[in-house]
This record gives C-alpha cells, structure tokens and sequence, in this order.
C-alpha cells in the first residue's frame, strides 16, 4: 500500500474505537485497469486476500461491497466513461498518456483496491482519479442503476469517502467490516 496508507486513510477512524497498538495488521493491494473486467479482477484479488487471512466465510458480502466500490469508480471517475458509448458493455478504455493520472513515463492504473485488516477490523478501500464524490441514487422498482451504495450501505458496518492529499489527486472510498462477525 505504501507509505500514504495512514494518511489516505486517517478520516477512516474517526468515531471507532481505537484499534490495540498489539493488534496485528496486514493489507494487500492491487491495481486495476480502467476496465469493466476489472470488477472480477478485484474479487478474484480479494478472495485470494481474504482466504490467505483465513477470512473466507466473509467472501461473498465483502466481494458485493468490493464489486460495487470498483464498479463506481470504472462507471463514474474514468474521465472517459461519460463520453464513451458502450459504458454498460465494458467498453470503456483510456491508456497512458501526457498528463493523464500523473504525468508523463510514471504510468499507474487510475484505480487500486486496498484491503486492510486488523484484529477488530476490515476495509476496503478504492482510490480513483475523481475528486466527487459519490452520490447515493434513487432507483425506481425496475432501474438497473442507482442501489450500488445502498447495497454497500447494507452490507457493511461503516462506508465514506474522503479526498486525497498531497501527490495523490482523487479521493477514497471505503467500507469497514467489524471482525468478528456474527454470523445469523
């Protein structure tokens, strides 16, 4: 994740419990191409994560919340994907170039998937170019768009958002799990 970790993330805590400095930690993170294939990129990349951390009975709500986080950022934070046709068929594509995410050379994918975990606590966090923020939708009984948020909004304890600072220039969204779980 690197050394920004602490800092893209600080906003993350406020309201939780302080997490025991002998608790331990680990994180994991991936990058992701601006493409719809991507979304089962980061659930591959997040059930190999949550199996090595021997949290695999968690898959399937972490995986919808992942799924939802990287699906919003490849459909609203691509600067491509408003002028794209062909958006919902994943056709949406944007390489590297002069100034695009960064500058010239020093290419990274737009978006990246960090999974944190500590003793008491999971996040899930996507970083993408997009400085707005994310926007609950009000989807009527036959919509297809517009439930994302609220499904993540179910499925986890906690979820936001917040800037980035410094070299980084977007924002994050998160969500967070408490560990253990109760399992109904």
């Amino acid at each position: 994740m690197g050394t920004e970790g602490s800092t893209v993330l600080s906003p993350l805590w406020r309201g939780l419990p302080t997490i025991d400095s002998s608790a331990a930690s680990t994180s994991a993170s991936c990058s992701l191409p601006p493409r719809f294939e991507a979304v089962g990129s980061a659930r591959k990349f997040t059930r190999n994560t949550l199996d090595r951390w021997d949290l695999i009975g968690l898959f399937d709500e972490v995986a919808l919340v992942v799924s939802e986080l990287v699906t919003n950022s490849m459909r609203y934070a691509m600067p491509a994907a408003s002028s794209v046709s062909g958006v919902a068929s994943g056709a949406v594509s944007v390489g590297p170039g002069v100034g695009e995410y960064g500058g010239v050379g020093e290419y990274e994918t737009p978006v990246r998937l960090h999974l944190m975990r500590w003793t008491s606590r999971l996040v899930c966090a996507v970083r993408d170019p997009s400085e707005s923020g994310p926007v609950v939708g009000e989807a009527g009984a036959g919509d297809e768009c517009g439930r994302g948020l609220y499904l993540v909004e179910s499925f986890s304890d906690a979820w936001g958002w917040h800037p980035l600072a410094g070299a980084l220039h977007g924002k994050v969204v998160w969500a967070l799990f408490r560990l253990p779980r109760d399992r109904d």
